[in-house]
């Protein structure tokens, strides 16, 4: 996470919580559903960007004797309150799109074009500002704003086909296909929350590749204890031990280890080399590095 990282949360929050502004009052005034919930929706987004501002200006905060690997973390709780959010809004606007498709309203079709010119722009400044970010953080945002962008698309063309035909069920339907693609980035965002909650290893970083490429290494015997997690989404780390052998060059064999590391951007790492491996105290073995 850098410093350019809060830079891109206070631009994003400032250009949504603008836009809200707009989608509201237009929303009241062209009668538009679609328009209206967004707005909704993009008021809770708003007040999570604000939260995600002021969490990402603390992750910054150097380590200390009682966090060693800093606040990094905090980038995850905003980003889990973003799920929430948008769980929240998609629930609520759902509800609300059942009576308009059993009674449709009439639409201010023009006004709705008008308006989704505008949300396609703010908001494709403000993910792809975020999108070059590389804290989970930022992805989630990027990804929540690239939503708001297809949305806006989607009504774009629900308000000409309104303006031409006069069929005003488009805006709740076009509500419902907006809906069901946020809950789908949900889900999809929710998974790697979780997995980096869990410490989990990420995807693009293949443990039992990194593995075996050590143990390749001339003068391996074996590798152990090995550990694989990410603080943020962004920044990796890795812990392990390895059995050599005996008379070999522990600096030559610990600088072949990190250039394989480093291939896979883990940029923090803890490795012990041994001549003899002994497993007294330690966790119980890792079946799975067998297979």
């Amino acid at each position: 996470m850098t410093l350019s990282s809060s830079r891109n949360v206070k631009i994003a929050t400032f250009l949504n919580i603008g836009f809200t502004i707009v989608e509201l009052i237009g929303g009241a005034l062209t009668n538009s559903l679609a328009i209206l919930t967004d707005g909704l929706h993009d008021l809770g987004d708003s007040l999570v960007l604000i939260s995600s501002w002021t969490i990402e200006d603390a992750s910054h905060r150097k380590p200390d004797w009682e966090r060693t690997f800093g606040y990094r973390r905090l980038s995850l709780l905003a980003a889990f309150l973003n799920a929430v959010i948008l769980l929240g809004g998609s629930v609520v606007i759902m509800v609300q799109v059942v009576g308009r498709l059993i009674d449709p309203q009439p639409v201010n079709a023009l006004g709705t074009v008008w308006l989704a010119i505008i949300g396609i722009s703010a908001n494709a400044v403000g993910s792809f500002l975020l999108g070059r970010g590389k804290g989970l953080n930022e992805k989630v945002l990027s990804w929540h704003l690239l939503e708001d962008v297809l949305g806006w698309v989607g009504i774009l063309i629900a308000g000409i086909a309104m303006h031409f035909t006069g069929f005003y069920r488009l805006d709740p339907l076009i509500t419902i296909g907006f809906t069901i693609f946020v809950l789908w980035g949900v889900w999809r965002n929710s998974r790697k929350l979780i997995n980096v909650f869990l410490e989990g290893a990420q995807s693009e970083k293949p443990l039992p590749i990194i593995v075996k490429e050590i143990e390749s290494i001339k003068g391996v015997k074996d590798v152990y204890d090995v550990h694989l997690w990410s603080l943020d989404g962004g920044r990796n780390l890795f812990s392990m031990k390895a059995l050599i052998d005996k008379n070999k060059n522990h600096e030559i064999i610990h600088k072949a280890v990190k250039k394989i590391l480093s291939k896979y951007y883990i940029d923090h790492s803890t490795i012990e080399l041994e001549e003899e491996k002994t497993h007294a105290g330690e966790e119980p073995e890792q079946d799975f590095l067998k297979t």
